[in-house]
């Protein structure tokens, strides 16, 4: 395993500014996982957990590409191209506000989703009668997004945004998950979780039967790896801004009134907007840690709040300590209303 100080691949666009480096297409970066030490460490953790675990005969292979994902049918799992370069990472940040397994532990825990989705393709347990019976059929079309019930105890929980519930692939993925977790006490957990602890089980009950038996899918094929790909950076960006900017409601004006007023006898205070803008960061991480959602959509609603603050020439009237903590609390009943409704994005 490499050092955690292993210098990240030496590359001619390192030191470009945004604007440059944008107008890269993937296929030119010049990067591999072969060339990640750090993502390469990643691969081999997971494979020892899936050893520890009893699964010792899957092996995912794994490359880089776009984002995160499984292919159908494929028992493979692509990584997303900013995680093998700092560089690359600040571009994420500056174009989604978020970096979607920077974090080692969060890295870790979209590995094992994504492992699910590849134990599942190499072992064909979608064909099983028991896994439709529990999870459902998985060539269900995907939606677009997904009205999450938090209270439900029918499935697992890993992933933000109650992921499992998008989608009968995506449920199994989790539950694969949480089973393949070290030092996960899922008996425990979820004792009281009567479907959740069939799903379970069941994953459980298969890792088993399959613990040495050759997958009888074994396609070492990778899909859309960077070199593959020509699309440029600019375009990946903006049909991914496009995707989680523009699924989110208009905030009407009556919200916004219950925590600023027009009155002039508030002219003297800060603006409404000014306000906003000082702890937007603030704001949309803390919302975003709350319901799951992606960072860069509760961006776009404290943009659009900003905008009509200004519009309509609102001022603080309130201390600015609860004029925080109200507009906290109201983006985040927004934005759970919004899930509820069933307009929760499916992205992985």
């Amino acid at each position: 395993m490499p050092p955690r100080t292993a210098k990240p691949p030496n590359v001619p666009w390192a030191r470009d500014k945004d604007d440059t480096l944008l107008d890269l297409r993937f296929k030119e970066l010049g990067l591999s996982l072969e060339r990640c030490p750090e993502l390469v460490a990643d691969v081999d953790r997971l494979n020892d957990e899936l050893d520890a675990a009893g699964l010792l005969r899957f092996r995912p292979h794994c490359w880089l590409s776009s984002e995160w994902f499984c292919p159908d049918g494929i028992p493979g799992i692509a990584l997303p191209f900013y995680l093998a370069h700092p560089r690359l990472i600040r571009l994420e940040q500056s174009q989604m506000l978020t970096v979607e397994g920077a974090a080692p532990r969060q890295r870790k825990m979209i590995l094992r989703h994504e492992a699910g989705h590849a134990f599942c393709n190499a072992y064909r347990l979608h064909r099983r009668k028991r896994f439709r019976e529990l999870f459902g059929s998985v060539s269900q079309k995907y939606p677009e997004a997904y009205k999450p019930n938090p209270a439900s105890r029918g499935y697992v929980t890993h992933l933000p945004a109650w992921y499992a519930q998008a989608h009968p692939a995506e449920d199994f993925a989790e539950t694969f998950a949480v089973w393949l977790t070290p030092k996960q006490r899922w008996r425990k957990t979820y004792k009281d979780w009567p479907k959740a602890m069939r799903k379970l089980t069941f994953v459980d009950e298969v890792a088993a039967e399959l613990s040495e038996q050759t997958p009888p899918v074994r396609s070492r094929k990778k899909v859309e790896t960077l070199a593959q790909l020509s699309t440029t950076l600019r375009e990946h960006y903006r049909k991914k801004r496009w995707f989680y900017g523009d699924t989110f409601p208009d905030f009407y004006d009556r919200d916004l009134l219950k925590l600023f007023s027009a009155d002039p006898k508030y002219a003297h205070r800060p603006t409404a907007a000014s306000m906003l803008r000082s702890y937007q960061a603030e704001l949309r991480e803390t919302v975003a840690r709350w319901t799951g959602t992606h960072a860069y959509t509760i961006d776009q609603v404290l943009r659009d709040m900003i905008d009509r603050c200004k519009e309509l020439k609102l001022r603080l009237a309130v201390p600015i300590h609860q004029a925080k903590r109200d507009a906290t609390l109201m983006v985040t009943v927004q934005t759970m209303n919004y899930m509820h409704a069933g307009h929760h994005p499916v992205a992985l």
